[in-house]
Order: C-alpha cells, then sequence, then structure tokens
C-alpha cells in the first residue's frame, strides 16, 4: 500500500453542512412555535373587524401583526414553562432535547410580547387597553394558571380578547364585537378542556361536552339575525342580494366548522386514547378558522369571511410537517 492510499484509508468524520444545521434549527423553531396554528390567528381581528360595520383597514393589520406577535410568544413561553414535564412526556420537543435552549425561548417570548404591545399601541389607545390584558392573559396562563381549574377559562378569555382586539382597533369600540368574542371563547373553552387529556388520554366526558358545544354553537350561528354591517350603505336590491350571499356563506362555513371539529371529537369521545385525544385537540383549533369566517359572514363581511376560510388549506398542509398541538 503506497503512502498515498493509506492516507485515502484512514477514517474521516463529516461534520453537518451549515445549511443542514440551519434547516435543523429552523424546523425546531417551527416546532416551538407551533407555526401552524398561526394561520388560526387573523381570523381573530377580521371577525372582531366585520362586527363594526367598518372595512379592515392599516389599524386591522396592525392588530392582526399584533396578534401574531402575543400568540407566538404564548407558545414559546408554554414550552419554556413546561419544560420538566416535556421532559418525561414529549422529550422529542425542542427544548428538553436541545435543540433550542431554555434562555433563547424565554427571550423569544419576551422580546414577541414587546413587538406584540407595541404595534398595538401603534393601532391606537383603544388597541393597546385590550392588548395589555391579552398579553397579561397569555403570561399568566403559562406561568400559573394552566394547571388549574382556571386554566381553560384564562385561554377562552386570551382568544375572546383577540378578538375584540380586532375590534377596537378598526371602529374604537369592542362593544359590538362581544357575542362573537364569547361564541369564539367558549369553543376555546371545550378545546382547551380537552387538551388536558392529550398525553395521558382519560374520560370521554370532555369531548363529549365539547362535541355539544360544537353544536350548540352551530346552531347559535345559523339562527342568530346577521347584522346591518356594511350593507346599510348599499341600494336595497345589492343589500339583498349581499344578506342572502352572506346568509349562504355562512351556512357553508358553519357545516365546515362541525365537520372539523366534531368528527375527530367523537372518535376521542368513543376512544379517549392519547392519539384520538390529540387529533381531535388538532381539530378543535383548526376549525376555529371556519368559525371566525362564519362570525365574519354573520356580520355581512364578505371578503373578511373568504379571506379567513382560504387560510384552512394552508393550516391543514402546513400541520401535516409540524404538529399544532
Amino acid at each position: 500500500m503506497t503512502p498515498r492510499s493509506r492516507r485515502s484509508a484512514r477514517p474521516t468524520t463529516m461534520s453537518p453542512s451549515p445549511s443542514a444545521g440551519a434547516s435543523a434549527t429552523a424546523r425546531a423553531w417551527a416546532e416551538l412555535l407551533r407555526l401552524p396554528a398561526l394561520f388560526t390567528v387573523p381570523g381573530d381581528a377580521l371577525a372582531g373587524a366585520a362586527t363594526t360595520g367598518n372595512r379592515p383597514n392599516r389599524r386591522t393589520l396592525l392588530a392582526i401583526a399584533s396578534s401574531l406577535c402575543l400568540y407566538e410568544a404564548g407558545m414559546a413561553l408554554n414550552d419554556w414553562a413546561d419544560q420538566a414535564e416535556d421532559a418525561l412526556e414529549r422529550p422529542h420537543r425542542p427544548l428538553p432535547s436541545g435543540r433550542i435552549r431554555p434562555s433563547a425561548a424565554l427571550a423569544a417570548a419576551s422580546a414577541l410580547t414587546a413587538a406584540g404591545l407595541a404595534l398595538a399601541a401603534r393601532a391606537g389607545r383603544p388597541a393597546l387597553a385590550v392588548a395589555a390584558p391579552l398579553a397579561a392573559t397569555v403570561w399568566a396562563y403559562d406561568l400559573a394558571l394552566k394547571r388549574t381549574p382556571a386554566g381553560p377559562a384564562a385561554m377562552a378569555t386570551a382568544r375572546g380578547l383577540d378578538l375584540l382586539l380586532g375590534a377596537t382597533a378598526t371602529g374604537g369600540s369592542s362593544r359590538p364585537a362581544l357575542p362573537s368574542a364569547l361564541t369564539l371563547a367558549t369553543h376555546t373553552l371545550a378545546v382547551t378542556t380537552v387538551s388536558r387529556g392529550e398525553t395521558r388520554g382519560g374520560s370521554p366526558l370532555a369531548p363529549l361536552a365539547a362535541l355539544a358545544m360544537t353544536g350548540t354553537l352551530a346552531w347559535t350561528l345559523t339562527r342568530t339575525p346577521q347584522a346591518p354591517g356594511t350593507a346599510l350603505s348599499l341600494h336595497p336590491a345589492a343589500a339583498l342580494s349581499r344578506h342572502t350571499a352572506a346568509d349562504t356563506l355562512r351556512t357553508v362555513l358553519t357545516a365546515a366548522f362541525v365537520t372539523t371539529s366534531g368528527r375527530p371529537l367523537l372518535h376521542a369521545a368513543l376512544n379517549p386514547s392519547p392519539p384520538l385525544t390529540q387529533r381531535a385537540v388538532g381539530g378543535g383549533i383548526r376549525a376555529m378558522i371556519p368559525l371566525q369566517a362564519a362570525l365574519a359572514a354573520r356580520s355581512g363581511a364578505l371578503a373578511s369571511a373568504l379571506l379567513t376560510a382560504a387560510l384552512a388549506p394552508a393550516a391543514r398542509r402546513f400541520a401535516r410537517k409540524v404538529s399544532v398541538t
């Protein structure tokens, strides 16, 4: 064997390429922040804006950006607060697996919270007055309330406030958005209650109660009269046509909400195992999109309803790559 061949036979170690390392880091952050769930956020502000009778404007966009930041702050803070539990039950998560440092997750949560409040402030004082308790609720839930009986109610409050943020940013008042906020909060309460059994399974009572709540909300959505919304400024014939179109769209979206949320809940009620419970929670999260769109349609905001509904396919596609729960 020649010296050259001797050198070539020596074992070598291959270090990962920079691009592979960057890709792994990006995926870890996508898992930490549960990026597919982001598609369920813009509909909050759009549904809230629809209740004001105004078209979405620059302040609505600022409210959406604020909501996205505060939502992702909650995702990062959630995993930071759950490090010990995840090390036992979900060791593959980014923090217990060592792919992201806990200090980086906490820094991200703090920076995103500050950014969310700054964006809300740019949308006006009424918006900031809603964003501040929303941020406080997010932090209180992750750090103190999550494992208490008040946990689901805190999460529901946060989601309701998120819808009110869109209303106050767009129209300056939260009052017209209260019924829609209550509807969204009720659905969130049911999904969060079910989520408490997603790692260990449990009783079928929570999925059954959530299934009943889904049916009740669907009945309310289709029975509540449509708000006048922007149709008041139209010619009577055009207003009637718009009203009919909005009612038809509302019925379709309500059916999509029932299907997306109800089917996995039924499976979890029949067999409350961890995999089926996780699937029910994921379905409940994705069902927020047709629910938000139906709420916008109920307010007569066809464009906002269609725009919100268009987010559902993207949420479904990305959820195949990164879990939303």
